[in-house]
């Protein structure tokens, strides 16, 4: 295996690339006394249509997170959830737009563990019985999802902004696109995605990194698989697709939800330096030790809960900013004029410099949970790039970065702006 010292953040990281093409990295940590494991394939919410031996397959929305519901069943009647749990581990597992991974924690029996994990979720198990019951459980969990103000402004953001890009799907799906599901597109899927070559294992614990690799070798399956063509949507204009949307839900203040169309940067370590550039000047713009910030606090536009942040994905990336507003339209018209101000007047030296202090440090306590560790070495492989460098990324950061930052994607017509509104309001 190959060792990865990085001095800066206190970090060894063991590296291996097996013959099925899985990569493994291991965090030895022998001073502590649990493990963490975190078992992820380059499949989310947004992989709807993909080729598959030759034939463009088109998918229901919100199949990968059906499929991550159903990998716990096993051929013998039992959930590999309750398996897990009974030696004490506490397991759990997430679907996003681009990842689905699977994790536990555990102090004790930790190769047995392991074992249960890296089984269940390269062996599918699944009947037109199993599928079709889960249909109401998850239909069930979707109603409730949509019940939620903050989710419902989320994804009317998404489907704003953008016009043809995946990331508009809803991860959890619809109801009525469920439906469509069967056991046999759950195989196909599973057969597209789940294969070694397509997955990453990262572990952080007191645990020999070439025992983890070779109990990967002697469970996986052998073969090394191609990757697998995807399609995400059209060429997408630079503007967004609606610059405004709302609704009416029982809220008791407006809640507004602001989006800023950007561009993806390559994979590799440009993607992970945009990332790190865009949440600086998120915090410089309207984070909440920013002038901004102070003012509409004081001017009773937001309250505490207010927050901005970058997101990108595949193909994609954007700001976005929300929390709630009696008056959203002038919150999104103050963070416009500044975003325009800072671009052509400068973004204060010591504000610059304070806030890159605070994020770097921010991110390196965050280094402080296994989980945060693990998802974070997994994210950065699946984008090409090395999560780890970050020490020497930030110090290529400079304030003109932040400026033509916000010079380039701070503009109206790369705006979106959602409301929703109290039921007794009109949008």
């Amino acid at each position: 295996m190959i060792k990865h010292i990085y001095e800066r953040i206190g970090e060894t990281v063991y590296e291996e690339t097996l013959e099925n093409g899985l990569h493994v990295f291991v965090f030895p940590k022998p001073e502590f006394g649990k493990c963490y494991a975190f078992f992820a394939t380059r499949y989310g919410g947004m992989d709807t249509r993909f080729q598959l031996d030759g034939q463009w397959l088109d998918t229901p929305m919100g199949i990968a997170h059906y499929l991550e519901h159903k990998m716990f069943d096993t051929p013998d009647g039992g959930n590999a959830l309750q398996t897990l749990s009974a030696t004490g581990a506490s397991p759990n597992a997430f679907t996003s737009t681009a990842i689905t991974g699977y994790h536990f924690e555990c102090t004790d029996q930790f190769w047995e563990n392991l074992k249960t994990l890296l089984t269940f979720v390269s062996v599918p198990y699944f009947t037109k019985e199993s599928v079709e019951k889960e249909q109401g459980i998850i239909g069930q969990e979707i109603r409730m999802i949509e019940d939620q103000p903050g989710w419902q402004a989320y994804h009317l953001l998404l489907e704003a902004m953008y016009q043809h890009h995946p990331v508009r799907n809803s991860v959890a799906g619809s109801v009525e696109s469920i439906s469509h599901i069967t056991a046999e597109t759950l195989y196909h899927c599973h057969e597209a995605f789940y294969t070694p070559s397509n997955m990453v294992l990262c572990v952080a614990g007191n645990v020999d990194p070439e025992m983890v690799c070779q109990m990967a070798r002697d469970i996986l399956p052998q073969e090394k698989k191609p990757p697998i063509p995807r399609d995400c949507g059209a060429q997408e204009s630079q503007q967004v697709f609606r610059q405004e949307d709302s609704r009416t839900m029982a809220v008791s203040a407006p809640l507004l939800q602001m989006g800023i169309k950007g561009t993806a940067a390559p994979d590799g370590p440009s993607q992970i330096r945009q990332r790190l550039l865009g949440e600086l000047a998120c915090e410089i713009l309207v984070g909440s030790s920013s002038p901004l910030y102070n003012r509409l606090y004081e001017a009773g536009l937001i309250n505490s809960g207010f927050y901005c942040g970058y997101l990108d994905y595949p193909g994609c990336a954007f700001l976005m900013a929300g929390g709630e507003s009696q008056h959203p339209e002038q919150v999104r018209d103050a963070i416009l004029q500044e975003g325009a101000r800072l671009a052509r007047e400068g973004v204060d030296e010591a504000l610059f410099q304070r806030l890159k202090k605070a994020s770097y440090g921010a991110y390196v306590r965050s280094l402080n949970s296994f989980e945060n560790l693990c998802v974070e070495q997994a994210q950065g492989y699946f984008a090409g790039g090395d999560p780890w460098t970050f020490p020497e990324l930030y110090d290529t950061m400079e304030r003109q970065d932040v400026e033509a930052f916000l010079a380039q994607w701070v503009k109206p017509e790369q705006t979106s702006l959602v409301v929703i509104r109290p039921q007794e309001e009109r949008s």
